[in-house]
């Protein structure tokens, strides 16, 4: 296989390792915990695995050599960056217990366990990906471990290779899965352990205890590197607004983050949308003033950032989507679904642009609904956005030119080589999962703790995933879920944001952040997101 420079360079780079994981550990449990709402419903759903305390790992006096095991682990969902460190982590953790510790991958993500398709995972396999980007050492999928016959399965390969603990790396459904299938074997008496690993590059998998998810870090400044190009370009043309759409389909981290990052003239937060209750035409009206009033000072050009999710966060176009969805169910013709719809509804859909109308009525998935992530939001917004401007240049309240061009940045950031903090953070969440499962721990995620501080200084530990939870609708049924964070409007990152934003629209104040660097001063190279930052201090 050719390598380029910087791959055969990453390949040599050791990720730094809290303190507490370097040598001897020793085990600390907390207060015992409970749920974050829905207390007796997840502790009825749970009785094995909830209100077990938080655990923190910490400096011992002399190492104890434990009997070799063997692990599973399993990539789950979609990629981050970093979740191969995750792997090496979990590999030189089990070799520090015991050099006969044997780790296997299951290919493909969870149907990996239920099919029986497996492979070990040798040091000479590893080693081809430490500190690389991507989740091909074993695949991923986003099969959900839900049922007791694939549960069951899972014990069938598990007692075949003699496999003691499972380590599910995911997103938060993948980590409730994780929480369910430890309660199972626990109640079975299966002796296997199960813990999990927080991953998304969304962010929105984090709370009082989880800092941050992985791959997030990453995926920000690599789009931020593109934004800041997009951005150094419109200043030099002079005659473009650029519409980027981002990745962040329940919630605006990513936008937020990478606003925060370059700085540029708008950025729409979809749960500002959301409770401030806007309709399509205010957020119309917000961007064409906007374009108005740096037009007014012979600026043509600007960038603006929007979340993936949007359109599911204005509540009239919610309405809009979920009466297509209930009228397209029962009636095929397209024509006459739509006089089902209530007038609010109908001058909604009236006021789209005719490409965007056909993709609400046109494109379904295969329940029959409208599929959202198809919007091209960004397209939508500049078409919306070109006709306001026109009646505002005939009322004499626009006196420039637009231009406008979408972009959507969501795959390029899943799968880039992970930063420093990444890389680092990523292989301390592996090395500590070994060290969990050697302390008889199972329904926990992997928690590494104070994460602005220097690698050297993080806490390590675990927390137990019921402690992340309550009970949501899911398809019809109330079901146990780790919650979702989504921006919060009261939040250090956000106000940040707010504070600046007028300043934004208005100059052009854009930074321009550049490529992820890997080697320089740690000033430079080790710095964690904006949003991290501001959340910590």
């Amino acid at each position: 296989m050719t390598k380029s420079a910087l791959q055969k360079a990453r390949a040599a780079y050791q990720p730094k390792l809290p303190k507490a994981l370097k040598g001897a550990i020793a085990l600390k449990e907390g207060e015992a915990t409970q749920s974050v709402a829905d207390q007796e419903a997840i502790k009825n759903l749970f009785p094995n695995t909830y209100g077990m305390p938080v655990v923190t790992f910490e400096v011992a006096e002399e190492a104890k050599e434990l009997p070799a095991i063997n692990v599973g682990v399993i990539l789950s969902g979609g990629q981050a960056p970093g979740g191969h460190n995750v792997i090496s982590g979990i590999f030189d953790g089990l070799k520090s217990l015991n050099k006969d510790c044997k780790l296997y991958g299951f290919l493909g993500g969870p149907s990996g366990l239920i099919d029986h398709k497996y492979m070990e995972l040798t040091a000479e396999i590893v080693d081809e990906y430490r500190n690389t980007g991507g989740f091909d050492i074993i695949g991923s999928g986003r099969t959900k471990l839900e049922e007791t016959a694939q549960f069951d399965k899972g014990i069938e390969i598990c007692n075949e290779l003699g496999i003691k603990a499972l380590i599910i790396i995911g997103g938060d459904d993948s980590n409730t899965n994780a929480c369910v299938l430890a309660e199972y074997y626990l109640q079975k008496n299966t002796g296997i352990q199960v813990i999990g690993c927080p991953k998304t590059i969304d962010g929105d998998l984090k709370n009082n205890m989880i800092e941050t998810s992985f791959g997030f870090d990453t995926a920000c400044k690599v789009y931020s590197e593109v934004i800041g190009n997009i951005m150094r370009d419109a200043n030099s043309a002079k005659k473009y607004w650029h519409f980027i759409k981002l990745m962040g389909r329940s919630a605006s981290h990513i936008a937020l983050e990478c606003a925060l990052q370059t700085q540029p003239n708008i950025c729409i937060v979809s749960e500002e949308v959301e409770a401030k209750k806007m309709t399509l035409g205010q957020i119309v009206d917000d961007i064409a003033n906007a374009v108005a009033a740096r037009a007014a000072e012979g600026n043509n050009f600007g960038v603006i950032l929007i979340p993936e999710g949007l359109i599911e966060f204005i509540p009239e176009m919610k309405v809009l989507i979920a009466e297509l969805n209930d009228l397209l169910a029962h009636e095929s013709d397209v024509q006459k679904a739509l006089q089902g719809l209530t007038p609010t509804s109908a001058a909604v859909y009236a006021s789209l642009p005719e490409a965007i109308a056909k993709q609400l009525t046109l494109d379904r998935d295969p329940h029959g609904n409208v599929q959202v992530s198809l919007i091209e939001t960004e397209k939508l917004l500049i078409e919306m956005v070109k006709t306001r401007l026109a009646a505002m240049k005939a009322e004499g309240k626009f006196v420039g030119k637009f231009s406008g061009l979408g972009h959507f940045f969501g795959y390029e950031g899943r799968c880039a080589a992970p930063s420093n903090f990444d890389a680092d953070y990523c292989y301390s969440l592996g090395f500590n999962a070994a060290q969990l499962i050697a302390a008889g721990k199972t329904g926990y995620m992997s928690l590494i703790r104070n994460t602005t501080a220097p690698a050297e200084e993080w806490i390590a530990g675990g927390v137990p995933v019921t402690m992340m939870m309550n009970m949501e609708r899911r398809h019809g049924e109330m079901k146990p879920v780790i919650r979702k964070a989504l921006v919060e409007l009261e939040g250090a990152p956000f106000k940040e944001l707010a504070k600046n934003r007028a300043t934004w629209a208005k100059e052009t104040a854009y930074v321009y952040p550049g490529p992820i660097q890997y080697f320089g001063p740690s000033e430079v190279c080790d710095q964690p997101t904006k949003t991290l930052m501001l959340e910590q201090a």
